[in-house]
């Protein structure tokens, strides 16, 4: 298959009709993945705090320092989500936060030491998205390869791509202009993929970005990929607007599978494109056939969840739809990069 031009994934999507994007994201697909089978995992996002200055006018879950409602999970509390997640037969860990002013590089650095001492090799956890790990580098004074450094040092494998919603700067200014500049953002994910870390391309559709924008992202993805081989997986999921700032719709489903078909083409380097349960629901498993072969049934995660996401916990009813649909299912672990196992 010859690599697909921007413009080329342009008019993809203004003229080619649902059967023709799925049939094409089919065969990029067949490349690395049995055509009939996905992999899942059991998660929970672990939010330890919704305190953040970022003001994203996206964002349903956070408060201000010093505003009522605030707080700092404790380490009891952490431990409590981790063995709660085991008991339901999952083993991978989210953490995700926000821009908490009082949480200086070593509370991470301690907390994320303590999980790995604790539960070692029956939980992997992603530490940070890449907009946290920006913004405790800033906060520490430290360039964005010490940071990872010493995050790595306290026992941390993954840096995800969280925080990215629609990388481009003219979508920033608009909606989060607290949060550090896209350059920025590939800087530290590059420093992260250098110190032997592994870390994931995320992208969130349905604000009020334009084609072109979706566009921009999915070529920065691509070219990162590219020059580091570093992204282990691309992960698209939908903006919820219930109580948020900049408010909105929801986008359709079917929206949302044309565009994983659109991505699973386009990014030819990328090996998994996994769909989101966790917005999209049952309907997500539908993008199994636009090209997806991955997903996560989370259990929690309050910062969709305040916006409007629901969570199912009949993880084997969930289970059952993609079955329905003709797939083999199978359980995976979260990997560890091999330069740490080695």
């Amino acid at each position: 298959m010859n690599r697909l031009s921007v413009d080329e994934a342009r008019t993809l999507w203004n003229e080619a009709s649902d059967d023709e994007l799925k049939a094409l994201a089919q065969d990029a697909r067949a490349r690395y993945h049995d055509p009939k089978h996905a992999t899942y995992m059991v998660m929970r996002i672990i939010n330890y705090t919704n305190v953040c200055v970022a003001q994203c006018d996206y964002c349903a879950f956070y408060v201000l320092p010093n505003q009522d409602g605030g707080y700092v999970l404790s380490r009891s509390d952490v431990f409590a989500k981790i063995d709660e997640l085991l008991a339901a037969g999952g083993d991978l860990v989210a953490f995700n936060g926000g821009f908490n002013p009082k949480l200086p590089l070593e509370f991470y650095c301690d907390l994320f030491a303590s999980v790995r001492e604790r539960y070692d090799d029956r939980v992997e956890f992603y530490a940070l998205t890449i907009a946290e790990f920006v913004y405790l580098a800033d906060r520490a004074g430290l360039s964005h390869a010490e940071a990872a450094a010493r995050l790595r040092d306290a026992g941390v494998h993954w840096i995800t791509g969280g925080g990215s919603e629609i990388l481009t700067e003219d979508f920033r200014k608009r909606h989060a202009k607290f949060k550090y500049t896209v350059r920025e953002y590939f800087d530290a994910q590059r420093a992260i993929v250098d110190a032997g870390l592994k870390t994931t391309a995320t992208m969130v559709i349905g604000f009020d970005e334009t084609l072109e924008e979706r566009l921009e992202h999915l070529q920065r993805t691509r070219d990162f990929q590219d020059e580091t081989g570093g992204l282990f997986s691309f992960l698209c999921w939908t903006y919820k607007p219930y109580g948020t700032a900049f408010g909105g719709r929801e986008i359709s489903p079917r929206e949302y599978w044309r565009h994983i078909a659109l991505s699973r083409i386009f990014l030819d380097n990328v090996r998994h494109v996994r769909t989101s349960v966790l917005t999209q629901n049952a309907e997500a498993f539908r993008a199994l056939d636009f090209g997806a072969d991955d997903f996560d049934l989370p259990i929690e995660d309050e910062v969709t969840q305040k916006a409007g996401a629901t969570i199912e916990l009949d993880l084997e009813g969930l289970l059952a739809i993609p079955r329905s649909l003709g797939y083999t299912v199978s359980y995976r672990r979260a990997e560890r990069p091999a330069a740490l196992t080695a």
